[in-house]
């Protein structure tokens, strides 16, 4: 509850909608925010998904990026398994690109203690995000 820490209701908005939707219209109207926190639903199950899911990804973040004011933030999450650290990365690099924004990486994060990762599993380190500071 974002009360619990000292902000007001007129200092967020939860929205729950189709994320393709909501952001080309967000773009459409020229809105503009502090931080875009991107959170979908898992776009691969398997390898064999993989280039629909990468384009997904990007999809989201090149509509997203032009809504953060520079000197925001971007968090972008992924729980698909079937893309690594470095691939999501890269996939978020692209839509920064593409998008003709420029960002860092601020921070890398991944899933908790409470979700461990097999050895011969390796993708059971499915959860992870990027904290992007938009230039």
């Amino acid at each position: 509850n974002l009360a619990r820490n000292g902000f007001a209701a007129s200092q967020y908005e939860n929205v729950s909608a189709n994320v393709f939707e909501l952001l080309r219209e967000y773009k459409r109207a020229g809105r503009q925010f502090d931080m875009v926190i991107l959170d979908p639903p898992k776009f691969a199950d398997t390898k064999h998904q993989l280039d629909k899911a990468a384009r997904a990804y990007k999809d989201i973040v090149l509509q997203a990026a032009p809504l953060v004011k520079p000197g925001g933030y971007l968090m972008n999450y992924s729980c698909s398994g079937a893309i690594d650290m470095p691939l999501f990365q890269k996939i978020t690099a692209d839509g920064f690109l593409d998008a003709g924004r420029t960002g860092q990486v601020v921070k890398y994060l991944y899933q908790g203690e409470d979700h461990p990762v097999g050895l011969a599993f390796p993708e059971s380190l499915y959860l992870k995000g990027l904290v992007c500071l938009v230039e």
